[in-house]
């Protein structure tokens, strides 16, 4: 939502210490009398209580499946070992996109294990220093920091405090050069600091009940204007909706703080603009771009327009110039094959980030919009963010990351168009080792989807390597090539490791999107399922040695296609999942979901959803190895959806394969976990794949 702003050789023995010939004593789940009705069809809900998970009863259930869980996983014999490995992949030191406020340099850095980034400071000629070390504000690194706006003047620092993973924030107050100021303000969801002046502009929801602000559906998103030096109970109200309380509201300013924009959203796709001439501070917000057909995406401006980014009239992106008092407005760079990911307004120029067959590319624009240079990006199939700055910036930084190659950060002179590594690190394996590959295989109504493939040099494929088929499809967003250490481990020992860009993202623009979303989201699935049959066709792997995993709604798609086709998997991880489709929009920021979906309060929509909902479509057959995952801190996608689909899956799993779920305790969806949870997150689902394959990993 961001307007600028995740070789040793195997020994393949039969693996038998876990195994289980009859049906696991999973811990009893109480059945209760509840159902609901949807146009007509009754729908059990026997789990509902599962809901509440701040109830006594509820948190018992979660202690007596998490020592379940951790019982299973603590017998398999090289689960240490694989978390060895894990840390010493992921022990070197890794640097984030520096940004330049005045003559000082700012940039996140871990040396390498630590359990949160340490944001550094450093003016120019001299040595970084600490500015801020969130592993200072807590024992267990689960209080996470971000910067998130630096005052035009560039005197001041807002940055973000989350606790345990949630996504409520807290904002504090640095000056550049280190102190700390008293403002605090609270209750923030889905906000930056837009700054004006000695002030700036955030969004908020009222303070919501201590027992249920993990789960209560979050309503009334306001904008306020904060004055430094003053309580956060005397900040201006700025624009609240009262007759739609659930939108939500993001506010930006222009670097020369001509103008006000409020992004109004009421869901996950679409928006309308307002704008204000803050010149003028008697005027009100008007309206510049109405309705929530279309995205826009202010880059910044050049005088009296606006340079956006939008998919109006065009569903691979464009970015046009636009006159708020006039409306007069004028296509800047036109809309390509390729999708233009993202765009920037630096130095002068125009950096439009494009997708060429899911790998980035960048081109150079003047302010008129004519194409006058790219960059040669190192790398065939890589993910670069970056090129970001004011329209008086001289240099810009921007990363580079594939799937075997950690990021690395480089620094570009906008004048000379010349770079050179920024930050780069050295790694405890060698990149170089594994090689990458894209294939395009036919989905089931004959669509041609990509993805990468990625494994071992010289990795012979035989049909008996274990493979790892990754995916997400969903809320136009990107699958690109990113690093994990933990995969690194995988490959290292002969895995096979794919991302399927299936429809649902936004690889191809708005088309493939929409290709996967509401009443086309079965292709999601389709797509899914026909990548496992490619690989096994084409001797990657077997059905036997293929796991699948995904997140959030990766983890819908998870849990989706184990249910469509049980067969065709040994191993599923659904991580942090959307399970329950008649319910989702019913907790926290849900309901900005039914965009992408639907609701079960539609008849056209319950009738659909209720087809393929993880948790609805649960039968009484052998499925394979299954590893939930979610976090007692997840007020994005609320535990209730995992604890639901386990009970149900653990009721009917007729086969001795194991369906457990690991539950995180103090972590959220994912956003600001700490290195020591991802590593031993990491540990236990790759041991769980492993061992329930019958794969002994050869590690030291």
């Amino acid at each position: 939502m961001s307007n600028k702003y995740l070789t040793a050789a195997l020994v393949l023995l039969p693996f038998t210490i876990l195994s289980q010939q009859v049906k696991m004593n999973y811990p009893e789940t109480k059945k209760v009398n509840q159902s609901d009705e949807y146009f007509g069809v009754k729908v059990e809900d026997p789990y509902r209580w599962l809901e509440v998970d701040t109830a006594p009863e509820v948190e018992e259930w979660v202690k007596r499946q998490s020592a379940f869980t951790n019982d299973y996983l603590s017998k398999i014999p090289f689960r240490d070992k694989v978390k060895r490995r894990i840390s010493t992949i992921m022990n070197f030191p890794k640097y984030g996109l520096p940004t330049q406020v005045g003559n000082k340099y700012f940039f996140t850095k871990n040396d390498g294990l630590q359990n949160q980034a340490v944001i550094y400071m450093q003016e120019s000629g001299k040595p970084a220093t600490v500015f801020l070390d969130p592993n200072s504000m807590s024992d267990d690194g689960t209080k996470a920091v971000s910067i998130i706006g630096y005052s035009n003047n560039d005197k001041y620092v807002a940055y973000s405090i989350n606790e345990s993973g949630s996504d409520w924030q807290k904002i504090r107050i640095m000056t550049t050069d280190g102190k700390e100021l008293a403002d605090e303000i609270d209750y923030v969801k889905l906000s930056g600091a837009a700054w004006k002046g000695d002030g700036f502009y955030y969004s908020r929801y009222p303070k919501p009940e201590e027992e249920t602000k993990f789960s209560d559906i979050s309503k009334n998103h306001q904008v306020f204007y904060h004055k430094l030096g003053t309580p956060q109970s005397s900040d201006l109200l700025i624009y609240e909706d009262t007759l739609n309380p659930l939108r939500y509201h993001v506010a930006q300013v222009t670097d020369d703080e001509k103008f006000l924009l409020v992004y109004v959203y009421q869901g996950t796709s679409g928006m309308q603009l307002l704008y204000k001439d803050l010149r003028k501070p008697e005027t009100k917000l008007k309206m510049l771009f109405k309705g929530f057909d279309n995205e826009y995406s202010v880059l910044g401006n050049v005088g009296e327009e606006l340079i956006v980014m939008t998919n109006e009239n065009a569903p691979n992106n464009c970015i046009i110039k636009v006159n708020p008092a006039t409306k007069k407005r004028k296509v800047l760079v036109a809309a390509s094959n390729n999708k233009m990911e993202g765009a920037s307004l630096t130095g002068g120029f125009i950096f439009a980030n494009y997708l060429e067959k899911v790998s980035s590319h960048i081109y150079i624009h003047d302010l008129n919009g004519k194409r006058i240079g790219a960059p040669s990006i190192p790398g065939m199939y890589a993910k670069v963010e970056g090129f970001y700055g004011k329209a008086n910036s001289k240099e810009t930084f921007f990363s580079v990351t594939s799937f075997a190659y950690p990021t690395v950060v480089y620094r570009y002179n906008i004048k000379t168009k010349l770079f050179a590594p920024f930050f780069k690190s050295e790694y405890n394996f060698k990149p170089e080792n594994f090689v990458t590959e894209q294939i395009f295989y036919p989905s089931k109504d004959g669509t041609k989807v990509p993805m990468f493939i990625t494994y071992k040099s010289g990795l012979k494929m035989d049909g008996n390597n274990p493979a790892l088929l990754y995916g997400y499809g969903g809320f136009n967003v990107n699958m690109t090539p990113v690093f994990s250490s933990s995969r690194i481990v995988f490959m290292e020992q002969g895995g096979v490791f794919v991302q399927a860009n299936i429809r649902g993202g936004g690889e191809f623009g708005e088309a493939w999107h929409k290709g996967g979303m509401l009443l086309n989201k079965q292709n999601v699935f389709n797509d899914f399922i026909a990548a496992a049959e490619y690989l096994i066709e084409h001797k990657y792997t077997s059905s036997e040695k293929l796991a699948v995993m995904g997140g959030s709604n990766g983890g819908l798609l998870v849990g989706a296609v184990v249910n469509q086709r049980p067969d065709l998997f040994r191993v599923g991880i659904p991580q942090v999942g959307v399970m329950d489709m008649l319910r989702y929009h019913k907790f926290t920021v849900g309901w900005g979901w039914a965009t992408e979906y639907g609701t079960s309060d539609s008849a056209d929509y319950f009738n659909y959803i209720y087809k393929y909902s993880p948790l609805h479509n649960i039968k009484a057959v052998n499925y394979p190895s299954v590893l939930v995952t979610t976090a007692d801190h997840d007020d994005r996608v609320v535990p209730a959806h995992s604890f639901k689909y386990i009970a149900e899956l653990q009721e009917k799993q007729q086969g001795s394969n194991p369906v457990l779920i690991r539950i995180d305790i103090k972590a959220g969806h994912g956003a600001g976990k700490p290195i020591s949870k991802l590593i031993d997150e990491g540990a236990d689902i790759y041991s769980f794949i492993w061992n329930e394959m019958g794969i002994t990993p050869n590690l030291r």
